[in-house]
């Protein structure tokens, strides 16, 4: 007897092999990107981006969109203690600028910010960011003494759609893709909401009858094999 499939909306684009794989264990996925990024080009963000290439400074970088954004103006070997988040971010921060340069790592921007408050050296960061990020970090470090240099360095445009059918399951991989979502949709009250992270958990409560399944680490590939796993009566191919 043929399984009923179960039809989940992604709400960035995940990849063939991602939605092969959830195809196999009769879970059908619709990518729907409701975010893009555009990053800010421009003289001025150049030489100070230039700048600090030259200096030992303390980076921050808590999404990937902010990592490639400034490898565009990196022009020479950097010196830097980098804090990124994990996952994604991580893997990016090593292919551009070195794993010797990753000082600590961590879940989530609010972790994060602990894991440099721990460094008790650490005067002042520079947090490169887009220009709808949250505010645990910064407003943490700051409560903390701890100078905080924001350089933005992406923007966030929504890119909302309006649905034409309900799916069992949702997932969310940023609290700007919620908002762009919740623009002109709403959540059904049987459809179950999946989180990349905490912040973005918190950004989507309020809007869902159902409790929000977190995935244990912030990446796509953790996030999709947790909705398999909660829809999947068998062993995940």
């Amino acid at each position: 007897m043929q399984k009923n499939k179960v039809h989940i909306l992604s709400t960035r684009p995940l990849g063939s092999v991602l939605v092969t794989k959830a195809a196999q264990n009769d879970v059908i996925i619709d990518e729907i990107s409701f975010i893009n990024t555009s990053q800010i080009m421009n003289a001025e963000l150049q030489q100070k981006i230039d700048r600090l290439s030259h200096k030992q400074i303390t980076a921050v970088f808590t999404s990937i969109n902010a990592v490639e954004a400034v490898s565009k103006f990196i022009t020479t070997k950097i010196s830097w203690k980098i804090f990124c988040t994990d996952a994604t971010t991580k893997k990016m921060v090593k292919k551009i600028f070195g794993e010797h340069n990753i000082y600590a790592t961590a879940g989530s921007a609010g972790q994060l910010a602990e894991k440099i408050i721990e460094n008790s050296f650490i005067k002042s960061v520079v947090f490169f960011s887009g220009d709808q990020r949250r505010n645990e970090l910064p407003d943490r470090l700051k409560s903390q003494g701890i100078e905080v240099e924001e350089l933005i360095v992406y923007k966030t445009i929504e890119t909302p759609a309006i649905l034409s059918k309900q799916y069992d399951g949702i997932l969310f991989f940023s609290p700007s893709a919620v908002q762009s979502f919740l623009s002109k949709n709403s959540i059904a009250a049987q459809t179950q909401v999946f989180a990349i992270g905490t912040t973005t958990a918190n950004a989507v409560k309020p809007f869902t009858r159902q409790p929000v399944i977190i995935s244990p680490k912030p990446s796509k590939e953790s996030l999709v094999h947790l909705a398999i796993m909660h829809f999947s009566k068998s062993k995940i191919h």
